[in-house]
């Protein structure tokens, strides 16, 4: 890795109300409450990001460096995950092109890494002192090994029932972990009152602008690994919804310097039944998605009752014709078993509820037999010990 790294970073623009700011020093929110977009002088990457120069550059996400915010390098070997043609699953589906990107293989086991690996970065380079976040498990332990890494406190705050490999890894990297009764809205609440009196820099999703940039290195990806193409159907596991809302800021990124045309890949939101906030929204023409209530799911990477960027997902959702389609615990639990035994892939339940979400979709013909679908494991499964003693308990009966 590069002692500095090339950034064409230009400002910081407002997601709602388009207000810019300057790049070079640390923010939040937009003064409208709006979260903040980095920009970049995509004529000037172009020059230098060339499919030419990406053949000798290391296989990890800061090969994207051009669109990237950050001089400064805090990592651990994140990005370029493989993409699994899932045969055996797809010929059950009825889908000749069916591919899973493992994003369980990045560093911390889960997407989670890319997103703070970035964060931590322009932290570090901006001046953090501390950095703290709220955390549904996989965040949490993202940012407490990059800030290890990094050399910069972290505060991790969760909910109680948070699976207990998310607690571990985090107290294992040092972080100060602080565990409450509710959900992961009530801890950024929490974060949201102290972070001032105590000097954190808040780094929860879209309160500020870097991890989407990490997370959007996952649409880089793609287009490398189909050769210079896009899939049909992108099936995206939705809690925050950072990775969709990143990789569709890629592929705007990508027409723009000529890489691709203006065709998109379909875009589908994957949510559990007991929190599916996006899907609710979606199928009644909204806007934006109100608060759920009494949130409860298997997989607490979607338990996210109010997404910040919800209407930014669910932009991309319609504006790439796509869909939104929830998944029950039950389905998930059973999918995850069907998945590890098809595919060797031990999977985050968030990653089996996309399964969920193609077999729906291609019994409706929704998606078609040789769309070439991509489905996202955003997480390892030995991570989630208390979801696979469930599923497994059940396939027993």
């Amino acid at each position: 890795m590069k002692d500095k790294l090339q950034t064409s970073i230009t400002h910081l623009e407002c997601s709602k109300c388009k207000k810019t700011y300057a790049h070079n020093q640390l923010r939040n929110l937009c003064d409208c409450g709006g979260p903040l977009l980095a920009r970049y002088d995509l004529k000037a990457a172009a020059k230098t990001l060339t499919r030419e120069a990406l053949r000798s550059r290391e296989a990890n996400m800061w090969r994207y460096e051009e669109v990237l915010p950050s001089r400064e390098c805090v990592s651990l070997g994140e990005g370029m995950t493989a993409v699994l043609h899932a045969k055996r699953m797809g010929e059950a589906l009825g889908l000749r092109n069916l591919y899973i990107k493992d994003e369980g293989l990045n560093p911390t086991g889960s997407f989670k890494a890319r997103g703070m690996a970035a964060a931590v970065s322009r932290a570090k380079e901006l001046g953090a002192k501390a950095l703290a976040t709220p955390t549904a498990g996989n965040a949490g332990g993202a940012l407490a090994a990059y800030a290890a890494q990094a050399g910069i406190p972290a505060v991790i705050v969760m909910p109680a029932d948070t699976p207990l490999a998310n607690e571990m890894e985090c107290r294992a990297f040092g972080a100060d972990v602080r565990k409450l009764n509710g959900l992961i809205s009530d801890c950024g609440k929490y974060v949201a009152e102290n972070k001032d009196k105590n000097g954190w820099y808040e780094v929860t999703t879209l309160k500020e602008p870097y991890r989407i940039e990490g997370k959007k290195t996952m649409g880089y990806e793609l287009w490398e690994q189909f050769d210079g193409k896009l899939p049909d159907v992108i099936i995206y596991p939705t809690g925050g919804g950072v990775g969709m809302i990143g990789m569709w800021k890629a592929f705007e990124e990508m027409e723009a310097m000529g890489w691709i045309g203006h065709g998109r890949p379909r875009m589908v939101t994957v949510q559990a039944s007991g929190c599916a906030p996006i899907v609710d929204a979606f199928e009644k023409g909204e806007e934006s998605a109100p608060m759920w209530q009494n949130a409860a799911t298997i997989a607490s990477g979607l338990r996210v009752p109010k997404a910040l960027g919800d209407f930014l997902i669910l932009q991309a959702i319609r504006e790439s014709e796509g869909s939104a389609v929830a998944a029950s615990d039950e389905e998930i639990l059973a999918t995850s078993k069907e998945l590890a035994a098809k595919e060797g892939m031990y999977a985050a339940p968030e990653g089996a509820a996309t399964v969920v979400a193609a077999k729906k979709l291609a019994a409706k013909n929704w998606i078609k037999p040789d769309d070439r679908v991509v489905l996202f494991n955003t997480g390892c499964g030995y991570k989630y010990n208390e979801a696979w003693q469930k599923a497994l308990k059940n396939g027993s009966k």
